[in-house]
């Protein structure tokens, strides 16, 4: 059971990176952004190549992969915003793009990365880490990680440019009556959201120990339900801030998408699991918000 339980925050928690990506395009830009699923393996691709090739320390492996995914990010935003393209075929455009870009990146569909140092699995990791909470060190790492991605991102949005990311979901023209350009802004958001995806892959790659071409797909369905589940729980709740309701929904998906697999359903169902707790979410979400209108 306590495997079971550590397995579920650490999936949890990974995916908790990229779904606070997810959660600027969905909830604050209105931007239904699909190259997530190519960013997040794109992330995955150049560590894993990186560090089997050597030429890549882990730890720079994660910045590097912000950085790549923030600019796959700001090839969505230049096409919907500067060639006029929707927001949705944006996306599906670029995440098409670069199935290709990660199997160059990578140069084959699997890459494994199982006998080499990780950002888990090192000699630093090995001092600072004593034998006996060892089964604990990959959640401790990611509980960090998590944790420190949350901050930026809280004190991002507390800033200028974060406040114009909020005002572009909300009321695009209040921004360009500021004299700011709205596109730029979004261009903006699409980079650091994406950039988290790709962030994300890197983590799940060097807790996992490989590259697998098809890892990204679903990723962004499973995004849009941690979101959903986290905003949705603790709408009410005054205290609890929105990139931390996130981080506690992707939790709490991972929970359950485990406990199906617990039950009795077979590993090779995971997707089918995951569209059906979407639907499910979705259905119940909806359900509510249709509730609280008939008693306004």
């Amino acid at each position: 059971m306590t495997t079971i339980i550590l397995g579920i925050f650490e999936e949890g928690l990974v995916y908790a990176i990229m779904a606070l990506g997810v959660y600027i395009t969905y909830r604050i830009l209105d931007f239904p952004d699909l190259s997530v699923d190519g960013t997040f393996p794109l992330g995955a691709a150049f560590t894993a190549t990186g560090i089997a090739g050597g030429f890549i320390h882990p730890a720079a492996a994660l910045p590097l992969s912000f950085l790549l995914g923030a600019m796959a990010g700001c090839v969505t935003g230049l096409i919907h915003v500067k060639l006029k393209v929707r927001d949705l075929l944006s996306g599906i455009i670029v995440m098409t793009a670069l199935y290709s870009v990660n199997l160059r990146v990578a140069g084959k569909s699997n890459v494994p990365i199982f006998n080499s140092d990780s950002i888990f699995e090192n000699e630093f990791v090995s001092r600072i880490f004593p034998a006996s909470i060892s089964n604990f060190t990959v959640v401790i790492i990611l509980a960090v990680i998590v944790i420190l991605v949350k901050l930026l991102l809280d004190l991002y949005l507390k800033t200028r440019s974060g406040y114009l990311l909020r005002a572009v979901g909300d009321n695009d023209t209040l921004v360009t009556s500021l004299a700011k350009d709205k596109g730029m802004v979004k261009i903006v958001g699409l980079a650091i959201a994406n950039g988290l995806a790709a962030l994300a892959g890197s983590v799940y790659c060097q807790q996992k120990g490989f590259f697998e071409i098809s890892m990204g797909t679903g990723t962004i369905v499973i995004g849009l339900a941690n979101v959903i589940i986290g905003t949705k729980l603790f709408k009410r709740v005054g205290f609890v801030k929105s990139t931390t309701a996130v981080v506690i929904g992707s939790i709490i998906y991972k929970g359950c998408v485990s406990l199906a697999i617990y039950m009795g359903m077979e590993a090779s169902d995971l997707k089918l699991i995951t569209a059906a707790l979407f639907l499910v979410i979705l259905v119940l979400s909806n359900g509510r918000e249709k509730k609280v209108k008939s008693h306004a």
